[in-house]
C-alpha cells in the first residue's frame, strides 16, 4: 500500500478538509498517515493557511522543509492545496516549483484525480477523523458573503455555500456510529447557515435535528456572526439539553467609528442588545469572543471604549489580535495603516491583561460546583478534562488527579472544582454513591 502523509495547518475547517480528502484517499487504497514524521511515505499533501501574516509563513516553511525532502529524495511526490495556494498559486509555482502541483480551497476535485482517490459521491459524509475519536468538527458551509473590510476569508474561501441539511446529519450519525460524543459546529458563519439552500437560516432547525442523533451527548456552536443573529437559535440553545451553554460569537470591536470602518454591519448598541437577549435566556451561558485591535484609524478612545466593553460583558473566553494588513482586502486597498505596531501589540498585553484577572475571578466563581467534565486525556499524573463552558484546543482544561482512579477517555464524569487558576481548574472526582440494599 502506498502511505502518503496529509499535513494540516491553520483552523478547524482544515481539519475537516483534510478528513473529507483522507476519507478518500484511503477508500483508495492509500495507507493515510496525519502530519506524520515517518519518512516512508514517498507522497506528501500539505494543507496550508493564507489567512494571516504568522499562518502563511508558518505555511511556506512547511513547503520549503517538504521541497528540500524531495530534492533529497525522501518524498517523491508533493502536492500543496487550501487557502495559501488559493491565494498565491502564481506566485508559489514560481518560488517553489519543487510541488508538483497547487491546489487551491475551492478545487478539491483536483487533488482527488491527481493522487488516483475516489470520486464516488457516497463518500461526501466520510470522514478519516484526526481529532480524538470521541470528538469532532461539523462544518455546516463554505465561505462568507460578510466581507468585512480587513478579512480575506471571501476572497479565498468565495462566497457562502451551506451543506445541505441531509448530507449533515447522514455525517453526524456516522460519527456518532464512531464513537464521536461531541459535535463542535463551525463555519466560517454559522448563523447564515440555509439562506442560500432554503430561502431562510435554518441553523436552528439543524441543531435541532442534531440533538436527536443516539449517541452525540454534546452539541457546541462556534463562529456566529452578530449581525442579524437568529432569535430561534437563542431559543433552540436555551432548551435543548444537548447543546453546549457555549457560543463563540467574534464581535472583533465595540466603537461604532471602528465597527463601521470594519464593514460589520451592526452597532455597539445592537451588540449590547444581543448580548443582553442570550443571557436573559441562557443565563449560565459561557460567551467566547475574539477582538481585533490596531485597525486604521483606531484611536485611543476607540480602544478604551473597547477596555470598557471587555470590564462590563466579563467575557468568558477571549482572543484578542492585532489588525496586519491583507493584500486584496477593502482596508489594505482603501485606508492607511496607520496605527504604530508598538502601539497594536500594546494594546494586545492591555486586554490580554485584562482578561487574566477577569478569567480568574470567573473560575474562582466556580469553586465548590458539581461539573459534567468531558475527559480528553491524560497528561502525566492528570486526567485532562474539559466542561460543556470548554471547546478544545482553545479553551482552558479541568485537571483532575489521578491518584490510583481510571478515568476513561471520551467518558463523562461529575467533578467537583476544588482550585481555579486564571486559565485552569483543578477538581476531583465526585463519587457515586452505591445503591442501598432493600
Amino acid at each position: 500500500m502506498k502511505k502518503i502523509n496529509v499535513i494540516t495547518l491553520g483552523c478547524s475547517k482544515n481539519t475537516v478538509d483534510s478528513e473529507h480528502l483522507m476519507a478518500r484517499l484511503a477508500a483508495a487504497g492509500y495507507e493515510v498517515l496525519f502530519d506524520s514524521d515517518r519518512t516512508d511515505a514517498k507522497v506528501v499533501v500539505i494543507n496550508t493557511c493564507g489567512f494571516i501574516g504568522d499562518a502563511k509563513q508558518e505555511s511556506i516553511e512547511m513547503i520549503l522543509r517538504a521541497a528540500q525532502a524531495k530534492k533529497a529524495g525522501r518524498i517523491e511526490q508533493l502536492f500543496v492545496i487550501g487557502c495559501l495556494a488559493e491565494r498565491y498559486a502564481d506566485e508559489l509555482r514560481h518560488e517553489i516549483p519543487e510541488v508538483d502541483e497547487y491546489f487551491g480551497a475551492r478545487t478539491w476535485d483536483g487533488i482527488v484525480r491527481a493522487l488516483g482517490a475516489s470520486e464516488d459521491p457516497a463518500l461526501a459524509t466520510e470522514r478519516h477523523l484526526t481529532t480524538p475519536k470521541h470528538y469532532a468538527y461539523l462544518k455546516i458551509s463554505e465561505g462568507c458573503n460578510w466581507k468585512c473590510g480587513y478579512c480575506a476569508i471571501p476572497l479565498i474561501r468565495g462566497p457562502h455555500v451551506s451543506v445541505p441539511m441531509e448530507e449533515l446529519e447522514e455525517e453526524a450519525r456516522k460519527l456518532a456510529q464512531r464513537g464521536v460524543r461531541e459535535l463542535i459546529v463551525i463555519a466560517q458563519d454559522t448563523t447564515y447557515y440555509g439562506l442560500d439552500l432554503y430561502g431562510k437560516r435554518m441553523l436552528a432547525e439543524l441543531l435541532r435535528r442534531l440533538c436527536r442523533i443516539d449517541g452525540i451527548e454534546w452539541i457546541r456552536l462556534h463562529y456566529a456572526y452578530p449581525a442579524a443573529f437568529p432569535e430561534d437559535v437563542i431559543e433552540v440553545m436555551a432548551s435543548e439539553p444537548k447543546i453546549c451553554k457555549y457560543l463563540d460569537i467574534p464581535f472583533q470591536h465595540i466603537s461604532d467609528a471602528q465597527l463601521s470602518a470594519m464593514l460589520r454591519r451592526h452597532t455597539k448598541a445592537e451588540a449590547l442588545e444581543l448580548i443582553r437577549k442570550l443571557r436573559t435566556a441562557i443565563p449560565d451561558l459561557a460567551l467566547r469572543t475574539t477582538l481585533l485591535v490596531g485597525y486604521p484609524g483606531e484611536t485611543e478612545a476607540d480602544f478604551e471604549e473597547l477596555m470598557e466593553f471587555v470590564r462590563e460583558v466579563r467575557f468568558d473566553r477571549l482572543g484578542v489580535f492585532a489588525y496586519s494588513e491583507e493584500e486584496g482586502t477593502w482596508s489594505a486597498r482603501k485606508l492607511r495603516n496607520d496605527v504604530p505596531d508598538e502601539v497594536k501589540q500594546q494594546r494586545v498585553d492591555r486586554i490580554m491583561a485584562l482578561q487574566n484577572e477577569i478569567s480568574l475571578e470567573n473560575n474562582r466563581r466556580r469553586v465548590g460546583r458539581t461539573e459534567r467534565v468531558l475527559i480528553d486525556s491524560r497528561q502525566g499524573d492528570w486526567y485532562v478534562g474539559r466542561s460543556q463552558y470548554d471547546s478544545p484546543e482553545v479553551d482552558q482544561e479541568i485537571l483532575i488527579p489521578v491518584g490510583g482512579k481510571r478515568l476513561l477517555k471520551g467518558h463523562f464524569y461529575p467533578v467537583r472544582i476544588d482550585a481555579a487558576e486564571d486559565y485552569d481548574l483543578y477538581a476531583s472526582v465526585v463519587e457515586r454513591e452505591a445503591p442501598k440494599a432493600k
